[in-house]
């Protein structure tokens, strides 16, 4: 094994690890303030019950992706030194406005958050944590926006050997990676939604808080169903900028060999049939990729043989990650629409089945968040800056191949028992259920 390769191991692996944390994070943030925000408006205690149960989940959760967040950076100029000293005076700028900016507001109000529950008035406080939730929703934005610039390279030319920033504003303002922010912003709120639903369906199945954990259901599966819909809405969205900017990318996740007009989309492939979607085994819809891709079913889609073979990505696992992750996220349309309805029912509690299933659906988004990454980043290979910069030439070149493996062992047992302590916490508080007794913050909150 070279230094290139345990390299891209050690970032796909912390990578991933770092992606637990932050969907569950981004989607617990915004809901734990929509349910604070119902108990100020309308004074029902169980949304402030609600409200900090929930948050503690997001706290625990919050702390463990910061941690898991910072060891990536410091790859940049350990393991890959040569793509910061060519890309870094942009790539640098999105993520020093992240850390300065947005990770600041998140971190202090959080903080405010809190420690404020018998210092501040019930409209404070539950600004604080609208505050804190923008913070990290942005905190997403910039780092999107600095992957973006890899996947579509904008404003920005090559001097003296080194890309330089020419134009600040289609650097933040990058179609791919606004696109980007929603397919994942939503993403992590359907992720929350599913985490909810599926704790509060372990409670209902051991018949603990029954009315406290069939309104946070009710309350999780709308949000889960409205923004698993607009997730496929904006992946809708993300393919079409996909086929414009990096085709070789999209005739992978397509399996189109071939240049062709009104190109027909697989749905099936047999394992041996993965190289060729015009192959027999494969199911096909004519002229539905033309139809997705430029909303044109005579629209012409360029095959993986217009590309020279070394900048071919890795076809079978961007293949079958992007299938895998739309049939997760069309199963979740449908849990969640059965959830929305199923929960409104009577006796609803008593629906073990569906109970269980929910149950069992924790892990779906979860999955469905990585291959997406999958295919993202597998899917740009070659190269690290798509058509400016290869991940080979990235590499740094002073360090060994026994440096990077130590590391990456290193790394491994790390996050392997940070991992444990985030299970272990989630698990126990979620268990433990909601506090009962909340009179001390009603009484202070209410002076103000």
């Amino acid at each position: 094994m070279d230094v290139l390769f345990l390299s891209q191991l050690q970032f796909a692996a912390t990578c991933m690890f770092h992606w637990i944390f932050v969907p569950l994070t981004l989607g617990l943030s915004i809901m734990t303030a929509w349910m604070e925000t119902k108990y100020v408006t309308t004074g029902d205690e169980t949304w402030l019950r609600m409200t900090k149960f929930w948050g503690k989940l997001f706290l625990i959760n919050f702390a463990l992706g910061v941690v898991t967040g910072i060891t990536m950076e410091f790859q940049f100029g350990l393991n890959w030194a040569e793509y910061s000293r060519y890309v870094g005076d942009i790539f640098g700028a999105p993520l020093a406005v992240e850390a300065t900016v947005t990770f600041f507001l998140e971190s202090v109000f959080i903080g405010v958050w809190i420690f404020g529950w018998k210092k501040v008035s019930k409209k404070v406080h539950a600004t604080t944590i609208w505050l804190a939730a923008i913070g990290t929703n942005l905190s997403a934005l910039f780092i999107l926006q600095a992957n973006a610039w890899m996947q579509n390279p904008v404003g920005f030319a090559i001097r003296n050997g080194r890309a330089e920033m020419t134009d600040p504003l289609a650097v933040f303002t990058n179609t791919y990676g606004l696109i980007k922010f929603s397919h994942t912003l939503l993403s992590g709120y359907a992720l929350a939604a599913f985490v909810i639903m599926g704790i509060s369906a372990w409670h209902l199945l051991k018949k603990n808080e029954v009315d406290f954990f069939k309104r946070s259901f009710r309350f999780a599966a709308v949000w889960g169903f409205i923004a698993s819909m607009i997730v496929g809405i904006s992946g809708d969205f993300h393919a079409i900028e996909i086929a414009k900017v990096q085709p070789a990318k999209f005739a992978a996740m397509e399996s189109i060999w071939e240049t062709k007009k009104n190109a027909e989309m697989c749905l099936l492939l047999v394992p041996n049939a993965a190289q060729e979607c015009n192959s027999l085994e494969a199911l096909k819809i004519p002229g539905m990729l033309s139809f997705l891709a430029f909303h044109d079913t005579n629209a012409e889609i360029k095959g993986l043989k217009e590309f020279p073979k070394a900048l071919r990505p890795p076809v079978t696992p961007v293949f079958y990650s992007f299938r895998l992750m739309v049939a997760i996220g069309t199963l979740m349309i449908l849990l969640s629409l059965a959830g929305i309805f199923l929960s409104r029912r009577d006796k609803f509690e008593d629906n073990r089945l569906f109970l269980n299933l929910m149950v069992l659906s924790i892990p779906l988004p979860y999955l469905a968040e990585q291959l997406g990454w999958l295919v993202a980043e597998l899917g740009r290979q070659p190269w690290i800056v798509y058509g400016v910069l290869k991940t080979a030439d990235s590499v740094s070149k002073s360090v060994t191949a026994t440096q990077v493996l130590l590391s990456l062992l290193g790394f491994t047992v790390l996050y392997g028992v940070l991992g444990a302590i985030d299970i272990y916490l989630l698990v126990k508080y979620a268990k433990k259920g909601p506090d009962s007794d909340l009179s001390n913050i009603i009484n202070v909150q209410g002076r103000g």
